[in-house]
């Protein structure tokens, strides 16, 4: 089997990934890996608890890997962490980092230049698949999600807490992505075939953030690693549903 990382955002499209990637039975994966906010204790722009994540882990049965980062890091400070966490994974025998990632060129190319750097290779199971039929597939295996993110310049407040299900795409305006590809909005996985059993949560309150554009293209570490943050905007708003573990 060959020896891998798993970037983990906690979302439904890693959920699906992973599916597809323990099905094939032909990568070992050694631990979900995932950048998280040190002053927030959050996964970065998703916003979901840390001890969420650690729950999906303990249910799936992978260890998660934490990759902190300072809030905003510049793309340098990103750069330089995580070369330094893929050179010791290459040297721990990791071969292939994989990700959820589905048709943005521009990020994958970004991913797989830095990942050649270490010698490492990126894979992608979702890539160029059809995002519609993509969701219906995640519904129709059993997955449940909930939206923990929205850009509020394309979705209404409401739409934050909420269960994806067929209902819920019927309800999306038709300049959304129906797997929120282009940042429009981030979930947090809670159950489905990945897991040994359901996360027990309540929701908690919506806040809203809002972020200011970096200056430059490369500024703020978000234009190449973070899809959904602005880039072209002065600033962009975000809601955020608290999602709260329940023991």
């Amino acid at each position: 089997m060959i020896k891998s990382i798993f970037n983990w955002s906690g979302g439904k499209d890693s959920a699906l990934a992973l599916h597809y990637i323990l099905e094939e039975k032909k990568y070992d994966v050694q631990a979900l890996m995932t950048t998280v906010s040190d002053k927030y204790d959050r996964i970065s722009m998703h916003g979901v608890r840390t001890s969420i994540l650690r729950a999906q882990g303990e249910a799936i049965g992978l260890p998660i890997k934490e990759i902190r980062l300072p809030e905003m890091s510049s793309m340098e400070v990103y750069d330089n962490t995580m070369k330094e966490v893929m050179t010791e994974l290459q040297k721990e025998g990791v071969t292939h980092s994989i990700f959820g990632d589905i048709f943005l060129e521009d990020l994958k190319a970004y991913r797989d230049e830095k990942l050649a750097q270490t010698g490492m290779t990126g894979h992608y199971p979702l890539w160029k698949r059809d995002t519609t039929e993509l969701v219906h597939e995640f519904i129709d295996l059993g997955f449940k999600t909930v939206v923990a993110c929205i850009n509020s310049e394309l979705l209404d407040k409401e739409f934050a807490g909420r269960v994806i299900d067929k209902d819920f795409l019927k309800d999306l305006p038709k300049n959304v992505d129906p797997c929120g590809e282009n940042g429009e909005f981030h979930t947090c996985i809670v159950d489905g075939p990945i897991f040994k059993n359901p996360l027990k949560y309540e929701l908690g309150d919506v806040t809203f953030r809002e972020y200011k554009a970096p200056e430059k293209e490369d500024d703020a570490g978000y234009s190449s690693h973070d899809k959904s943050h602005p880039k072209n905007d002065k600033k962009s708003g975000f809601y955020f549903c608290d999602i709260i573990p329940v023991e």
